[in-house]
């Protein structure tokens, strides 16, 4: 039941012979999943515990999707995620996977400095008021007891007018707006208030911003794919057509490859799902569904500098500047350097991916020096990846908008002939990991 899902190219470069692209497999598998991002690992971890036969077909050259740590430091041994970020208190399946594969998860909760209308407040020189905040409250309690027909009712407003309405207005609506908009990647105006809302009523204290896995979370994404069997994943190998008929299924593949199974679980983001050519084609329904669901513009821009100027380990601010908001990206990591990670949604992700290295750092002076003074001098360099620019997803995330929530979930979920599917944009909350896994793991278990 959870949110935020996103994987790295140099970890796995010296291990590409293991995933050669012309794998020979001895016999037809039962199942071919498409997509070796954590869904698709998943799905296949749980076909292997139950003896059954499968490949995976990933069109990238790596493995975990949207699941992107990137070491900025080689020296100082410092990494950094490019795609997905956080493992969440109440995220029990990731949780119990890391623990059997032996995988630290680091504490990684933040308190919120604010930046808002020029003038700079610590973590413990702002707060919502207090009316807001009892009301609020009340309002997630009360969401937990409704039926599915009050939720599709809810589902009709956009979640900044659901929150305005039920007395959310001035500061707190403003602040609002900035935090739970790096939430959905979009301007909450934009956001299913019933989506809003069953994540908020259903999150840790801290919104499941609780964990990471130490050395980064792509670490998970191989200990899954050693399980499964490296020989058994091939990469470099986009799926371009799939045909259905009654004893099973044919896919056709970027590098030639043709492949025979009785079953697909498809894993893969609603832009990919469109590039491939469906025989008989996908139901009119599914089409619309997959054209109306959109995916939510981020930019991620992790800053390294001299020193952590900083100060707290437990540090993160959100703007109302461009760069929107920076956090500690490299907290319980040895080093007397560090990284703010901007982490920008919407328009400003797109004027932030527009933007060159140099405007970049000058944006981030323009925020960062009202609160430390200068930084300039502590500046050492910077990466940037832009999801709403990748060619296999285009966003970071799936965003349900106003009256989706239902309706087009339960669209996109419905199986297609021999074809199941599964992936972050399926699960009960959108961006997270463990929506990834779980949705891969129930279809493989119901197949």
């Amino acid at each position: 039941m959870n949110r935020r899902s996103f994987i790295q190219n140099s970890a796995l470069a010296s291990a590409a012979v293991l995933f050669s692209p012309n794998i020979v497999i001895g016999k037809k598998p039962k199942v071919i999943i498409i997509g070796a991002g954590l869904a698709g690992l998943a799905a296949a971890k749980k076909l292997k515990q139950s003896k059954i036969d499968f490949i995976i077909v990933e069109a990238r050259n790596r493995i975990g999707g949207r699941v992107h740590s990137h070491k900025i430091d080689e020296q100082e041994n410092l990494v950094v995620e490019l795609g997905a970020e956080w493992v969440g208190q109440s995220h029990h399946t990731i949780r119990k996977m890391c623990e059997e594969f032996n995988l630290k998860l680091d504490d990684n909760t933040l308190e919120t400095d604010l930046l808002l209308n020029d003038k700079y407040y610590k973590s413990t020189d702002w707060s919502y008021s207090k009316n807001w905040k009892a009301t609020f409250e009340k309002l997630k309690e009360k969401y937990l007891t409704l039926t599915d027909t009050q939720k599709n009712e809810l589902d009709k407003m956009d979640w900044w007018r659901y929150l305005q309405i039920n007395g959310c207005i001035g500061f707190d609506l403003e602040v609002r707006e900035l935090l739970d908009s790096t939430d959905f990647g979009e301007s909450i105006r934009h956001v299913s208030a019933s989506a809003a809302m069953a994540e908020y009523a259903e999150s840790s204290i801290k919104n499941e911003m609780d964990f990471k896995v130490a050395g980064g979370n792509d670490m998970l994404a191989k200990k899954m794919a050693n399980f499964i069997g490296l020989h058994l994943i091939k990469l470099n190998c986009a799926v371009t057509k799939i045909i259905q008929h009654t004893n099973g299924v044919i896919i056709h593949c970027s590098n030639s490859e043709i492949l025979k199974a009785d079953k697909i679980i498809c894993t893969i983001p609603t832009f990919s799902i469109k590039k491939i050519e469906w025989q008989p084609p996908l139901p009119k329904a599914q089409i619309e569904a997959i054209h109306a669901l959109q995916y939510a513009r981020i930019n991620k821009t992790p800053i390294l500098f001299t020193e952590r100027f900083w100060q707290r380990e437990d540090f993160d601010l959100i703007t109302d500047t461009s760069q929107h908001y920076y956090y500690h990206a490299t907290k319980n990591q040895v080093s007397k350097k560090g990284v703010l990670t901007s982490y920008s949604i919407g328009d400003k992700a797109n004027v932030i991916a527009s933007a060159n290295e140099n405007e970049r750092i000058k944006m981030a002076e323009n925020a960062l020096n009202k609160g430390f003074g200068n930084m300039a001098s502590f500046y050492e360099k910077q990466v940037n990846y832009n999801w709403a620019a990748d060619e296999y997803t285009m966003g970071a995330y799936a965003l349900y908008g106003i009256g989706q929530w239902k309706s087009t979930q339960d669209i996109l979920k419905k199986h297609f002939l021999n074809t199941y599917f599964a992936g972050e944009h399926l699960a009960s909350w959108q961006g997270f990991m463990e929506g990834a896994v779980n949705t891969g793991a129930a279809v493989a278990g119901n197949l």
